[in-house]
This record gives structure tokens, sequence and C-alpha cells, in this order.
């Protein structure tokens, strides 16, 4: 007997059943609810709580909510497969959590259609559920029996065939709490018969990242007078900012940013006095009138309105009674800084995004009295001049992002911080070598020093560097060897242009994480590593997700750069291009499915084209050129349909070109620069270039054939060589006749010897 079976079992057998039944729908691979096959009482069972007099199941919480570090996110292992919908027949069921899953099937067949036990329910949480989310809903009728509901988050599911989402919410009169963000929701529908009273106690809507293309209407803001968090960022919402939106009084975070919105600010928005979050950024609004609008929002602590049109002079009095400020982002905007030298601003940040406006050629002096800081992004800002001392004191005391790119800076790189996890100095003037300090920085995730002037070798830094996903150092003068330690976590390697030699070291291809690699343009020689490239990232599809914390970085791909602002990542690219590198290109190398950008050009391999290339089904960028490749194009290479740019020019191909709808849509230069290569987009093959393989393959065959008679004539030459002279000289015959009856003699003499001593033994 097991010792569960002298558990006291207090689980209800109905709400037993109802859990067994949802259960069934689930695919558990990691065994996350494993306790629900093992324990007898599901009071018990992970996820689920019960009430400790009724024994009735109260609660069911299975999110695998992801980790949020800010610097090294990582995510829990999660469940997959239906939510069955049954689940809401749990008679006092009053919290259920399902977010942040991989369900991609929700289902309502065995619900009852009347659900009267769900009235207990006050939290229902499915958002989050499979990215891209394939979780749909045709309606939501079924919301209406949850009267108690407070809470309710279905945000990622497929909302886009229910158009009366605003009827059906409606119905739950104690909602407090409504989150749809990316439902697919259309534009706003009203229907005017209906009285949208059950909605004036609704403290926060968020609607971000939907289909809202409209303008916003001014009956949206009289629906509750209570709000106190609205948030339609990531729509297309254009127009003006109406003035209904002061009805909301208790307005306390206010988010419009990626729409379209025009006009100016209301200067009545003054009059949301309770205001504490303004996101206003990535709109098309315009207008001088900034100051006046935002010095009497003294809540304000997050105040973002970059990248739209405003204009006009900015000021300290813009800012003398926002004393509670805390993130600031003016980016992209074409104010006029006027603060004077000596100006100690009332606040103190922890954010600042002043990137592409006109701070220089000074470094703007109120930064360097900011104590707090955390992250900096100062790129194109025009900067040339700094006041050294004050400069190095505040860039080591920023301890997450620090953004100053494309300015003019020179001298050494300053120390960083410990803590700081990205740094961005690239398009400067940096000389000198990395500074010894930064071997401290151990939580180090990404670093661009992209075109500067720095010098020296990296090998001691990189080593200590355990966290690192992203590394350029391309445009710069290092050099010695690519280091052998690096990042497990390495994701983009950028070593471009550069002085680095040697070979590239076997360890590179064991990290399983990259799926970047630019090695062009250095003096790297000798041959590739054979081994197993175990490169997974470029082998099997993973999603890369957005680094909003890592700056920009350059991508070298189908023969042009791409600049990627706030990085996202999906290229998958090897670029060994312009070195001395030499040798077969291993087979390994074909088998890296996912590579997109594939670069070998100008160095000096030998080799074929294997047939496995046929099996890289989304490159998109080929380059061979300028090698010593040779043989035949494999016919492989024409069920390659996502190809864009192929370069095979320069080597000893030869034979005539693939016919496939990609091959022959390229120019002559693709294919420019091998003599025995025929076939459009080259001129019809010849007799002589057609011959050309036949020849090749004729003088194999001759080859082969002299062997095989070479060898044929040598046996028969030795054979007759004995035997015939054997047949046609008697002396040596009658010679070779007593040494053969010798030979027998001496056999049997010495056989009956060693009979007759057996036997007398």
């Amino acid at each position: 007997m097991s010792i569960n079976d002298h558990k006291l079992v207090r689980c209800n057998e109905k709400d037993k059943e109802t859990l067994s039944i949802f259960k069934k729908g689930i695919n558990d691979s990691y065994g996350l609810i494993s306790t629900w096959s093992t324990e007898k009482d599901c009071c018990a069972w992970k996820g689920v709580s019960c009430d400790n007099i009724t024994n009735r199941v109260t609660k069911l919480d299975l999110t695998s909510l992801p980790y949020f570090d800010l610097k090294f996110p990582t995510y829990f292992k999660t469940l997959t497969g239906e939510i069955n919908m049954c689940i809401l027949e749990l008679e006092f069921l009053s919290y259920l959590d399902l977010s942040n899953n991989d369900f991609d099937v929700i289902s309502f067949t065995t619900i009852q259609h009347n659900i009267t036990h769900a009235s207990n329910l006050f939290y229902l949480d499915l958002s989050n559920n499979f990215v891209p989310s394939t979780l749909q809903m045709d309606n939501l009728d079924w919301l209406s029996p949850l009267s108690s509901l407070k809470y309710l988050n279905l945000s990622g599911i497929d909302l886009h065939k229910v158009t009366n989402w605003l009827q059906a919410v409606n119905t739950l009169p104690s909602l407090l709490e409504l989150q749809l963000s990316r439902c697919y929701l259309n534009n706003f529908i009203i229907n005017p018969s209906i009285q949208y009273s059950n909605l004036s106690s609704l403290l926060t809507l968020d609607l971000s990242a939907n289909n809202l293309t409209s303008q916003l209407p001014n009956w949206f803001f009289n629906l509750t007078k209570d709000l106190t968090e609205l948030m339609l960022p990531e729509n297309n919402i254009h127009g003006e900012i109406p003035s209904s939106l002061l009805n909301l009084q208790n307005l306390r975070y206010l988010d419009l940013s990626y729409n379209k919105l025009q006009g100016s600010i209301p200067d009545e928005i003054s009059q949301l006095a309770n205001i504490q979050h303004l996101g206003l950024e990535y709109n098309m609004l315009s207008g001088s009138n900034i100051p006046s609008t935002l010095e009497n929002l003294s809540s304000l602590n997050y105040l973002s309105i970059g990248r739209n049109n405003f204009s006009g002079e900015i000021s300290e009095n813009t800012f003398s009674k926002l004393s509670n400020l805390d993130f600031l982002d003016l980016s992209s905007s074409n104010f006029v800084f006027q603060f004077n030298l000596d100006w100690v601003p009332p606040f103190q940040l922890s954010y600042l995004h002043l990137e592409n406006t006109n701070q220089g050629p000074n470094f703007p002096s109120w930064i360097y009295t900011q104590k707090s800081l955390q992250s900096l992004d100062l790129s194109s800002s025009g900067i040339s001049l700094v006041d050294k001392n004050k400069f190095s004191s505040l860039i080591e005391r920023i301890s997450i992002a620090l953004y100053l790119s494309n300015n003019s800076f020179t001298g050494g790189l300053p120390n960083i911080s410990p803590n700081a996890f990205s740094v961005d100095f690239s398009y400067n003037s940096f000389s000198g070598s990395i500074p010894h300090s930064w071997k401290n920085s151990k939580d180090l995730q990404s670093i661009n020093l992209w075109n500067n002037k720095l010098s020296g070798e990296v090998l001691e830094h990189v080593s200590d560097w355990k966290q690192l996903g992203i590394l350029n150092l391309g445009e710069n003068e290092f050099s010695g060897t690519i280091p052998i330690k690096m990042s497990q976590n390495l994701e983009v390697l950028i070593l471009r242009a550069n002085q680095f030699e040697g070979t590239i070291p076997t360890q590179l291809f064991n990290q399983s994480s990259l799926f970047h690699l630019d090695l062009a343009h250095n003096k790297l020689s000798g041959s590739m590593p054979e081994c197993i490239y175990n490169l997974t990232d470029m082998v099997t599809f993973t999603w890369q997700d957005s680094f909003e914390h890592v700056g920009s970085i350059e991508l070298f791909t189908k023969g042009q750069e791409y600049y990627i602002p706030k990085l996202f990542i999906n290229r998958k690219t090897i670029d060994l291009s312009a070195n001395n590198l030499s040798g077969k290109v291993p087979l390994e190398l074909f088998q890296l499915v996912q590579l997109q950008t594939l670069n070998l050009s100008h160095n000096n391999f030998i080799g074929t084209i294997p047939r496995t290339i046929g099996g890289m089904k989304l490159i998109e960028s080929l380059d061979l050129s300028n090698n010593k490749l040779s043989g035949e194009i494999p016919q492989s290479l024409a069920l390659l349909s996502f190809i864009e740019v192929l370069n095979l020019s320069c080597n000893n191909f030869l034979g005539k070109i693939p016919i496939g709808t990609q091959l022959q849509s390229f120019n002559v230069s693709s294919y420019i620069g091998n003599p025995y290569l025929c076939g459009a987009p080259l001129n019809n093959c010849t007799t002589k270039e057609e011959n050309h393989k036949s020849t090749e393959n004729e003088v194999d065959g001759s080859i082969r054939e002299s062997l095989y008679l070479g060898m044929g004539v040598g046996f028969a030459a030795g054979f007759w060589g004995i035997c015939g002279s054997l047949f046609l000289i008697r002396k040596w015959r009658h010679a070779y006749y007593r040494f053969v009856d010798g030979v027998g003699d001496k056999l049997y003499v010495t056989l009956m010897v060693k009979l007759n001593s057996f036997r007398r033994n």
C-alpha cells in the first residue's frame, strides 16, 4: 500500500471529474502537472486550491508566467493542447488563470449552454497563449453568466469575428479590468440603442495592438468616468485627440503611442491632474505648445512624446514643476533645446532618451546632475565635446543600457558600470583598446563597437562575458586570433573588417545559439573546421524575439547592409568572405538548413557544390564567387525557390546551368568567369562546351581504362614470364619437376617421422 493511500482525500468527486475531463485535452510534455496523475486528492494537484471548509475547488492557476528579468529574460516550459471550457462548470471556482502557455485550441463542445455554476468567478485570464496566436473565438456570448467577473484578460486570442465585443463585456456589471490586447479587434462598433451603464465601474481598459483604424469617438470617453488606465497603443487610430478625453478626470495612465494621431496636444490635458504616465510617441502630432500643455502635470513620472512633428523651444520652464519625472523620451523631435548651463532639474531620471535630437556639440551639462540614470540614449545627437571627469563619472553610473552611437566622440573608451548589460558606441571615433575594467561587467549582454578606430586584442575580455548574446566589433582595427572561449549564449558575432588572423576555431561551430556569424574582410587562413556543426539555431526553427535594450546593429546580407534599430533579428547568416581560407567547404555547412545568407566569396576554396545544398530551402542569398570551386552546378540548386541573390562567378564550374525558374532569372554576372559553364542566362552550349564535360569524363575513363589495362597486362606478363618459360625450355621444365618431387619427398619423410613418434608415445 502506497503512502498516498493513507492521505486524507478531501476533493469533491464532481470537481475531480470536471478537472479530469479538462486534463484530457492537455499535452503535458514536461510533467508540469504530473501530480494530477499521482495524487488521489485533487486538492493536492499542482495549481489547484480548495476551500478549507467546503473542500470544493475555488482556484485553478496553471500560468507558466515568464520570469522577466530586464537583463536575462527566460521562459518556463509550458502546457500545450486544448483549453476545454468545461472548467467553468466548477461550481465554486472563483479564480482561473491559464495564461502564458502554448494552448492552440479552445473548446466549448462539452460545456453547458447556461453556465450557472460560474457565477462565483471573479478572475479569468486566458491571455498570451501561443505566439503567433492560433486561439480563436467566434463569439463572447459565454461571458454573460459570469456576473461576478471583475478581471478579464483575453489578450492574444483572435476575436476578429466578434463584432459585438463591447456589448458582450457590457453584460458584466462587476467588471473592473478588461484586457483585450492583440485580439485583432476591428473598428469601434457601438449600438446606440444599448445602454452601456454596466461599464461605469471599469478602471482599466487595454485595447493595444489591434486593428482599430478609426478616429477616437467622443462616446468612447463617456462609457466610464472612473477609468484610471487607458491603453490604446499600436493601432492605426487617426485624427486628433478628442477633447472628451478630459472627461476621464481620474486617469493616471494614458498610452496612445504608435498610432497616426495628428494635430496638437490639447491644452486642456493639463487639467488631468492625476496623470502619471503619458505615452504619445510614434504619432504625427505637431505644434509648439508643449511647455504650456505639460508644465502643470506635477504628478507625471513618465513622459514620452518623441518621434512626432513637434517644434519650438523647450527650456527648463517646461520641467520646473515635474519633480516626480522618472522617464523622459523626447527623441527624434525638432525641438530647440534652450537649457541654461547651470540648470539643475527638480527630478532624478532613471531613463532618458534624446536620440536623433540636436544636443551638440557640447554634452548637455544638466545630464551630469542625474545620479540615478539606468538607461541613456544620446545616439545621433551631434555631440563631440565632453567634460572628461564628469562624463566618465556619469558613464560609470549607468547600470543598464548606454547608447552613444553616431556622434563624434574621440579618445579612449570610457569605463562602464559593472552592472551594465548593453552598450552601443558605434559610429564614433573612439581609439585605443577595450578598457581592462570592462572585464568586471559580467552581465554584459550586448556590445556594439562598430565603425570606430579601436585596436588591440580582445581575447582576454571575451572569455569573461559569460552572458554575452551580441558582440559587434566590426569596422575597427582589432588584431590577433579569434577567441576560443566565448559565451554559450552568443547569438550574433560580427568581427567584420578587422585584422584578425589565424584559423577559425572549431569551438565557434559549437555555439548552439549562434545564428548570425560575420567574419568577412579579415586575414583568416587555413581550412574550415571539419567537425559536427552544433549550430542548433541554424538547423532547427527557433523564434527570435526582439531585444529592446541592445541598441542597433548592422547586418550584411543579400549583398547590402541593413541597419536595424532596436534590433529585431531573424536573419540567419554566415559570411566568411574576403579572407584567405582554403581547402574544401565541409559538407556540414550545407546541412545548416535554416540559413538565409551564405557568403564564402573571395577565398581559395576548392571542391564541388554538394547535392545536399538543395536542402537549404530558406536560403535567400548565396555567394560562392571568386574561389576555385569546380564540377557541375548540382540540379538541386534549382530547388531553392526563395533565393534572391546568387553569385557563382569566377570559379571553375563546368557543364550546363541547371534549368529552373530561379537560376535562369539571374543575369550573366552571376555566372561569368567560368570558362566551361554554359546555358541560360549565358550563351547556349556549343559543341565544344557541351563536349567539355564528356571530354573530362573520357579523360577520366581513359585513365581508369589505362589503369585496368596496365594491371591486366602486368598480370599476363608475369604469368607467361614464368609459365611460358617452363613450357618452352626443357632444362627449366626438368629442374622444376625435380624441385617439386624433392619438396614432396621431404614432406612425406617429415610426416612419417612425426607419425611414428606419436605412436610410440
